[in-house]
């Protein structure tokens, strides 16, 4: 499992998790899509606004591998806004590659492009 140097481990002063510290012996929980529904909490929205600004300061329109990127932090952006790279895709693979969409990262949070000069 790669490890993303220098990504966010949490959202700082919150207890949601960015990275996780090791591989499961089991296996990599699988990347579902998991519906946003309009009635979600502020802290919530924040932290997916905050993971995805880290997403795209750290890796941009390149592929990545989910290597130590939380499968339940990912898995809100998944399926929109990041996107399978490889065909076939395994969801359960820490290997498997992954593509920001940025049109519809940018249309989902436009907070996350701001004050970085990707606006």
């Amino acid at each position: 499992m790669i490890k993303h140097r220098g990504f966010p481990g949490r959202l700082p002063g919150t207890d949601f998790q960015f990275t996780i510290r090791r591989a499961n012996p089991k296996g990599a929980t699988p990347l579902t899509r998991r519906e946003r529904f309009r009635d979600r909490r502020a802290p919530d929205k924040r932290a997916d606004a905050a993971f995805m600004a880290a997403l795209w300061a750290q890796f941009g329109t390149e592929p990545f591998e989910r290597g130590n990127l939380d499968a339940g932090r990912l898995s809100w952006l998944f399926g929109r806004e990041v996107l399978p790279y490889d065909d076939p895709f395994d969801p359960e693979d820490y290997a498997a590659r992954l593509i920001i969409d940025e049109a519809a990262a940018r249309a989902a949070f436009p907070e996350a492009f701001e004050g970085e000069g990707w606006a």
